[in-house]
């Protein structure tokens, strides 16, 4: 699993599916090539100071450390778009929102695919 870095790849990303959830929103995209696996995060400064937009962060990293891995398909970019309420709600559910958005994006069925 490779990280994305560079602006144009996180824009790329938010081109594709999106499924909204509580703590976050998850973007995806497939590219063109059957590559590994790539995942950013981002956290905008709407969400806090930097103290608080990096717990956010670091809890979006957890989730996926712990429970995305191998759920998630070669071929595609993810973007993790963290939202203040991640501060708050508990991890056991943010864990299962995110399972459920991966469920989501691999039946290709995403609820919303327009700009918020």
């Amino acid at each position: 699993m490779e990280r994305l870095r560079q602006r144009a790849d996180f824009l790329a990303a938010a081109t594709g599916l999106k499924v909204p959830a509580a703590a976050f929103v998850l973007q995806a995209r497939k590219r063109a090539d059957d590559g590994p696996v790539r995942l950013g995060f981002t956290v905008s400064k709407k969400v806090g100071n930097a103290v608080e937009r990096n717990r956010v962060r670091r809890r979006l990293r957890e989730i996926v450390r712990l429970s995305g891995a191998n759920r998630m398909q070669s071929g595609h970019d993810y973007v993790l778009v963290g939202r203040r309420a991640a501060l708050k709600v508990p991890f056991a559910r943010i864990v299962a929102d995110f399972e459920a958005a991966l469920r989501r994006l691999q039946a290709g069925h995403n609820g919303n695919t327009g700009s918020r």
